[in-house]
């Protein structure tokens, strides 16, 4: 089992940073930038802990290599049953340096923006005060 997918599990928020390169690059389902940097994509993945329920890996892919990994999982939210994807890639010290999210249906990648868009002041203050740090 991928380290990422263990600290989701166990909601390790600390853990989750720490796996996290400086310079990871956060592509998001439902926003048409990526997001740069580790304080951003830290506060964006603490905020999906807080609007995804039920949220469960089911599955993991990985490459012969060990830098690229598909996580795929299932989560509710706003009562829409969601599925997706988390592509990982990892650089030479094993940090995630690409992190590209893909969920279906529509239906509920519309509630998950919707849900995120209500989170994105607290998501900009926490990572804010991540870079000040």
């Amino acid at each position: 089992m991928h380290a990422f997918r263990q600290a989701v599990e166990q909601r390790d928020e600390d853990a989750i940073a720490a796996l996290l390169a400086e310079d990871v690059v956060f592509t998001s389902p439902i926003a048409f930038k990526p997001y740069p940097g580790k304080a951003i994509t830290a506060a964006i993945l603490r905020a999906v802990m807080r609007v995804f329920d039920d949220f469960t890996y089911v599955r993991e892919i990985a490459d012969p290599e060990g830098r690229d990994h598909a996580l795929v999982f299932t989560a509710t939210v706003d009562g829409k049953r969601i599925q997706g994807c988390d592509f990982l890639h990892l650089d030479e010290d094993g940090k995630i340096d690409d992190f590209t999210v893909m969920v279906r249906p529509l239906s509920a990648a519309q509630a998950l923006a919707a849900a995120m868009g209500a989170q994105f002041d607290r998501i900009a203050q926490e990572a804010a005060e991540a870079a000040d740090a």
